[in-house]
């Protein structure tokens, strides 16, 4: 027997939950809320931290949270703030009783942990943010700043150093500062609009909708707005919240959202915090890095495994406006799939820099797929950072990004195939061990080893490390993929991140051996050692059957590379629908492909393992970016539109 309880702006929480004494807040349902049971919350604001108090039992046997049929629910980590004072000019105070805020202020709490990035003396950043209208305000360092901000029409993109036009320049006279007392008192400056009037809200708590505690399972949550959280500082190597997550348990759904202004991470599938919390910076005794791989081992020691924890569903949500990620995770999203999200505008504001800022950012991304999502106007799209081993990068569209793809510190296998790279930096491969397959390839490719991080691998489709090596480089197959140019100038400025070149095509791979028996061939002609000659010997390349154009060159050991002269692709976005409008010129139309599949893909060298399905059979790539079948037994185009031709073309691709 199950129960729906429902939940109503005019309800009490001393009501019965029924549709006709609805309870008064989310909590007080999700107080009650058995195996089954489902929430239906009705149209209006809820300002509150729903923290379910349990989980369901099976996918079959949820609890449901969702907005009843046709209705409009927004559920805010925020608070209204009124009674601002005039100081003159366009700067107005607001003193607020701590009171509003508990235990948790995110106006003294700094945004700070492992891999952050301040430059000496700069000034820290802070959970607190200021909103006029649902407009996010920028934190300044004093109390001088707010009365005459500059107005600034350009920022540099802390990685790639390369210049982009502010969006909305206007918006970067919307400032404001805080002092935390006996009371916090608030400074911001409203460029002529009036706080007493107009709508203005302040963070107050840290996330909107997360348990807790770990291991409430099987929780799904869809069709709400989720807004205004205070989440903090999220890296691999600390409890992960977000404005909405599972925290450390398994099978959550999050579907059909508009989820937005996450000062941090909008989504957690990641870590909690018994594994490891921010040891490196608080302690400053070993570099993060060595927390954590020790993090991955106590994971184990809790139960990170496919029966306990991951394997959560995130799909058809709208995510923007957020500081660090649209979805992040270490661990914890290990069998999850991510599909048909549409994220935008993540890292842009740039009040803060560090290391794990992207769209989506996923550490021990374990036979997880992400497909068919829209990733655009971010700092970076996607970051796969360590044990990207049976992921897949299956039919996205990338475009409009400072860069597109990073894949850092991964041996794989991984599988990129029938997406879209329409950036200046389209992709960075820290990483060995991937197989990028029926791609278009716009902007520049960066390869780097890694000699100096050793990396766990795992058993096939499992959590249990199988060993753990440094990053060779190389081990890399690409098989009928579109290159087209890339101007490593528009990706790249003076002191970007990284040292390897970034060039257009695969020429990058240069000096690689072109097939495993060479491989071993040179590393017999190697004199005696045991591990040093395979830091002097490259790893194998294994290139087929793909097309360059625009200036992009092969890898020299490339088999049935095709030669096309100039050619044209841009992503274009026309709000319901995104476009790609190609110009590719006739020779275009010989450079054909069949079905690929893991089979063809052959065995990683470090990881030991193949290009599988998660069932462990051999990887189809059979569906190209539109969702039309490739035809066994016939070849179809290069790139991720299998049935493209040349000349002047508009493919709808969302």
């Amino acid at each position: 027997m199950t129960s729906v309880f429902h939940v109503a702006t005019t309800g009490s929480d001393r009501a019965d939950g029924s549709a006709e004494r609805p309870f008064r807040t989310i909590n007080r349902a999700a107080g009650v809320a058995q195996p089954g049971d489902t929430v239906v919350v009705h149209a209006g604001e809820y300002r509150e931290w729903v923290r379910p108090r349990r989980g369901g039992l099976s996918d079959s046997r949820r609890i449901t949270y969702e907005p009843a049929p046709g209705e409009h629910v927004v559920i805010k980590g925020s608070e209204r703030v009124t009674g601002w004072e005039p100081l003159g000019g366009t700067v107005w105070r607001a003193v607020v009783d701590n009171a509003l805020f508990g235990s948790f202020n995110p106006f003294a709490e700094e945004v700070t942990g492992d891999w952050i990035v301040y430059g000496k003396g700069a000034p820290r950043r802070h959970l607190g943010d200021v909103y006029l209208n649902g407009v996010s305000f920028f934190e300044v360092a004093s109390r001088a700043e707010v009365d005459d901000p500059p107005r600034r029409t350009a920022v540099v993109d802390d990685w790639t150093r390369v210049t982009h036009p502010v969006g909305d320049p206007d918006r970067t006279q919307l400032v404001w500062y805080a002092e935390v007392g006996a009371r916090t008192t608030i400074w911001a400056n409203f460029r002529g609009a009036d706080p007493n009037t107009e709508l203005v809200e302040v963070n107050v708590r840290r996330s909107v909708f997360y348990p807790d505690q770990p291991h409430l399972d099987y929780i799904t949550v869809r069709g709400f707005e989720l807004a205004h959280a205070a989440s903090p500082w999220a890296p691999p190597t600390a409890d992960q919240p977000g404005l909405i997550g599972p925290n450390w348990a398994k099978g959550w759904v999050i579907e059909d959202n508009v989820i937005h202004d996450a000062k941090c991470a909008a989504i957690s599938i990641g870590k909690e915090g018994s594994t490891g919390q921010n040891h490196s910076a608080l302690r400053g005794d070993k570099p993060g890095y060595q927390y954590q791989l020790e993090s991955v081992f106590a994971a184990r020691q809790i139960g990170w495994d496919r029966e306990h924890v991951g394997s959560h569903v995130i799909r058809r949500n709208t995510i923007h406006d957020c500081g660090q990620n649209a979805i992040v995770g270490h661990l914890g999203c290990a069998f999850s799939t991510i599909e048909d999200n549409h994220i935008h505008r993540i890292g842009v504001k740039r009040e803060f820099y560090g290391y794990e800022i992207a769209g989506i950012k996923l550490h021990a991304a374990i036979d997880v797929l992400i497909r068919r999502n829209r990733i655009h106007s971010c700092s970076l799209g996607t970051w796969l950072d360590w044990q990207a081993q049976g992921t897949r990068l299956s039919r996205n569209v990338y475009h409009d990004n400072c860069r597109d793809l990073f894949v850092e510190v991964s041996h794989g296998p991984y599988l990129v195939e029938h997406n879209i790279f329409g950036s200046p930096a389209a992709l960075e491969l820290f990483s060995q061990g991937g197989a990028f397959v029926y791609n278009l390839i716009c902007g520049t490719l960066r390869l780097e080893p890694v000699l100096d991080r050793a990396t766990p691998y795992h058993r096939p489709h499992s959590t249990q490390v199988a060993g753990y090596a440094v990053i060779y480089g190389g081990d890399d197959r690409w098989v009928g993929n579109l290159f087209l140019g890339g101007d490593p100038g528009a990706a790249y400025g003076t002191g970007a991140e990284g040292e390897g070149p970034p060039l257009a095509g695969t020429a990058g791979y240069d000096g690689h051996p072109a097939s495993f028996e060479e491989y071993l061939a040179r590393l017999d002609d190697q004199p005696p050692s045991d591990q040093q000659k395979f830091l002097e010997v490259k790893q194998p390349v294994y290139a087929r059957a793909n097309a360059y154009a625009a200036g992009a060159r092969p890898f020299e050991g490339e088999r049935e590379a095709r030669m096309l002269g100039a050619a044209t692709a841009t992503v274009v976005d026309e709000g319901d629908a995104v476009w790609l409008v190609t110009d590719l010129p006739a020779a275009f139309d010989e450079a054909r492909v069949g079905v690929v599949t893991g089979r063809d893909l052959g065995r990683v060298r470090c990881a030991d393992a193949e290009f599988e399905e998660v069932d462990g059979s051999p990887a189809v790539l059979d569906v190209d970016l539109s969702g039309a079948p490739r035809q066994p037994g016939r070849d179809g185009a290069v790139g991720p539109v299998a049935d493209l031709r040349s000349g002047a073309r508009r493919t709808r691709v969302r």
